[in-house]
């Protein structure tokens, strides 16, 4: 069954180790997730999502002007995120973990979230709805995102380890009735 996105109840954020001793939190505004699966047989869902890069957001024009930059995402040769499933695997009854290639400034690696599904609800509009959220950690270079500064201290101004969190609600698409 297919299901779209409801964007203004939707969110990818990230968290990233700012000069070793605090994190500064972002999120993507922009982004658009195509969900199929039957909520009795979570384990042949697929999932696939495009971010568009340029919408990052950390709440500073100056970070996120150079988070643009070909220092970072490069976002006018590789303007979209994208992320495809290749596997779920089912831990529990309404959790599992969803392999698939993520794809930042044309380099592809495998990664790995583990998510749950929160609910499927009927909403008072007479749709179907289904909230999930998910959650994984990337090292930036392994994506060629390794610009850096060294700190007078010891340590990096930026952090290697990116966590991303992501809560989605989706709308199940009602299916025509044939007679």
């Amino acid at each position: 069954m297919t299901w779209t996105l409801d964007k203004s109840h939707s969110e990818i954020q990230f968290t990233v180790r700012h000069m070793m001793i605090s994190n500064v939190r972002g999120l993507f505004g922009s982004f658009d997730v195509k969900v199929d699966f039957d909520e009795n047989d979570l384990s042949k869902a697929s999932v696939e999502a495009t971010i568009d890069a340029n919408s990052i957001n950390t709440r500073d024009e100056k970070r996120d002007g150079h988070l643009r930059s070909p220092d970072f995402f490069d976002v006018a040769n590789y303007p979209n995120i994208t992320f495809k499933s290749k596997h779920i695997a089912l831990t529990g009854k309404n959790s599992g973990r969803v392999t698939g290639d993520l794809t930042i400034r044309g380099v592809t690696k495998e990664v790995t979230l583990d998510v749950e599904l929160v609910g499927v609800v009927k909403t008072p509009f007479g749709h179907t709805s289904a909230g999930f959220n998910a959650h994984t950690r990337i090292n930036r270079k392994d994506w060629a995102l390794s610009w850096n500064v060294a700190l007078e201290t010891g340590g990096w101004l930026v952090g290697e380890d990116i966590n991303v969190d992501i809560e989605v609600e989706l709308v199940k698409v009602e299916q025509p009735v044939t007679a």
